[in-house]
C-alpha cells in the first residue's frame, strides 16, 4: 500500500512575503500540491503573499469559498453552506494524500488562529499525518508596524472579535489591560462606539494592511470611514508598571 502523504498547515505571517519562516518556504517549494482559500473568482491573499516562493509548474488547488459576508456567520444557511464546502475540500485533499503526496495549505497569519485551515485539520487529523508550521500572527505584524508595546509586566491582553455585540465589547474592554480587536468590516461603527463607551479612544490605534503595501497606521480618532477592510484591526496597548 502507498504510504499516505502529510497534510501541512503553513502560516505565511502578516502579509510581507519576507516574513515567512524558512520552514514555510521549504514546504511551499517541496509540496506535492499547494492549496489555499480564496474568494470565488479571485486569487486570494494567501496565494499572493506566497507568490515569490512558488516554483514554476507547481500543482495548485484553489479552494474557493461559496460565500463570505453574504450571510451572517451564525446563520443556518452560512453554517450549512460552509460545512458542505469544507467536506468537498477535504475530499479533494484526501485524494492527493492517498497518492502519497504531501499537501500544503498556506494560510495568512497563523493556521490555528482564526484560520479556515482548522476546519480541514479537524476533519483530517485522525485519518492522515498532519503537521503545522506556525506563522507570525496578523496582530503581531500590526503592532510591530505601529511600534506599539502592547503589554507591560503582568498586563492582561484580550483578543476580541468585532462580531460581539456592543455591550459585550464594552464589558470585556473594561475588564482587560490591553486589547486587539479583529474582524472589523461592517462592525467598525459598533466597535468604535464600544471603545468610546469604555473610555479608551485616546489609547486606540487603527492599523490596516500592516506590513503590506498600502499600510495605514493612525489613531482611531482620526479614522473617518465607517467600515474597514479584511486586513485591519484596532490595537489598545496596556499601561502596566514599567521599571
Amino acid at each position: 500500500m502507498t504510504q499516505p502523504g502529510t497534510f501541512h498547515g503553513v502560516g505565511l505571517g502578516p502579509g510581507d512575503p519576507d516574513l515567512l519562516t524558512v520552514q514555510a518556504v521549504k514546504l511551499v517549494e517541496s509540496a506535492g500540491l499547494l492549496t489555499y482559500f480564496a474568494k470565488a473568482g479571485r486569487r486570494g491573499n494567501a496565494r499572493a503573499i506566497v507568490d515569490k516562493w512558488v516554483p514554476k509548474g507547481k500543482p495548485e488547488l484553489p479552494l474557493w469559498y461559496p460565500m463570505t459576508t453574504e450571510s451572517h456567520f451564525g446563520s443556518d444557511v452560512y453554517v450549512d453552506t460552509l460545512r458542505e464546502f469544507y467536506e468537498r475540500s477535504v475530499g479533494a485533499i484526501a485524494d492527493v494524500l492517498d497518492m502519497g503526496k504531501d499537501v500544503v495549505l498556506v494560510c495568512e497569519g497563523d493556521p490555528m488562529f482564526y484560520g479556515s485551515f482548522m476546519h480541514l485539520h479537524a476533519r483530517l487529523k485522525d485519518r492522515y499525518p498532519t503537521k503545522i508550521t506556525p506563522g507570525v500572527t496578523g496582530m503581531a505584524g500590526c503592532w510591530a508596524a505601529a511600534g506599539l508595546a502592547m503589554t507591560w509586566g503582568d498586563d492582561q491582553l484580550s483578543v476580541l472579535p468585532g462580531t460581539l455585540d456592543e455591550d459585550d465589547l464594552v464589558e470585556r474592554l473594561k475588564a482587560t489591560d490591553a486589547a486587539v480587536i479583529m474582524k472589523l468590516g461592517s462592525n467598525f461603527p459598533k466597535v468604535r462606539k464600544a471603545i468610546e463607551r469604555a473610555g479608551l479612544t485616546a489609547r486606540a490605534t487603527y492599523v490596516e494592511r500592516g506590513t503590506m503595501a498600502g499600510e495605514i497606521v493612525l489613531p482611531l480618532a482620526e479614522r473617518a470611514e465607517d467600515s474597514a477592510p479584511y486586513f485591519s484591526l484596532i490595537l489598545i496597548p496596556g499601561e502596566g508598571r514599567r521599571p
